[in-house]
């Protein structure tokens, strides 16, 4: 069950086996259905999850409802609303599985003993919180500065396995574009 997030930490830094051993100790595993809510706007925050299986979104909806997809995330990838996590306030944010989903979670006091104990984890989620950030920026550079064409031909190069796994509609709402433009820019490439 450990194998893969035991993996995903050690690309950041070299842990012993006590470390690793407490790190697991302290994860709580939870398993979702398809469609379940993570977390709901209006809820605080009390988990940073690890994917060991599965897909979910996190969206925002707007006054009237309209969804906006941030991003999706898979396996092998942590998922969070950071700033509710940290700061313990109301998200704005739902986060959803889209597939059953399997995930590793710490909460607040869980993370706080593991840095604690095991110090060397500040530098894991330090690299991961920056990566994080890297990719939000590009992300909004993306939407500002490309159009729609580029944002998808980039989406399927960066996340060609996620195009398979979420529906036509999601992947529009993630592009800013209704589901009817995507429908004419993947004839369009299609035929390229």
């Amino acid at each position: 069950m450990f194998e893969q997030i035991n993996k995903n930490v050690t690309r950041y830094h070299t842990f012993s086996k006590k470390e690793l051993d407490l790190f697991n100790k302290l994860l709580k595993p939870v398993k979702y259905e398809k469609k379940a809510f993570l977390l709901q706007a209006g809820e605080v925050c009390n988990f940073e999850a690890f994917i060991n299986k599965g897909c979910v979104m996190t969206y925002l909806l707007n006054e009237e409802g309209k969804e906006t997809v941030l991003y999706f995330s898979i396996e092998d990838w942590w998922v969070s609303d950071l700033s509710s996590f940290n700061e313990q306030r109301k998200s704005d944010f739902y986060i959803q599985s889209l597939e059953d989903s399997e995930v590793l979670t710490l909460n607040p006091q869980t993370k706080e003993e593991l840095l604690f104990h095991a110090p060397s984890f500040e530098r894991v989620f330090r690299l991961m919180v920056q990566k994080n950030l890297s990719v939000m920026q590009n992300r909004l550079h993306s939407i500002i500065a490309k159009t729609a064409e580029q944002r998808y031909t980039d989406f399927i190069k960066r996340y060609p396995s996620i195009m398979q796994r979420v529906s036509q509609r999601h992947i529009a709402s993630y592009l800013g574009v209704t589901p009817e433009f995507l429908s004419k820019i993947r004839a369009k490439q299609s035929k390229l």
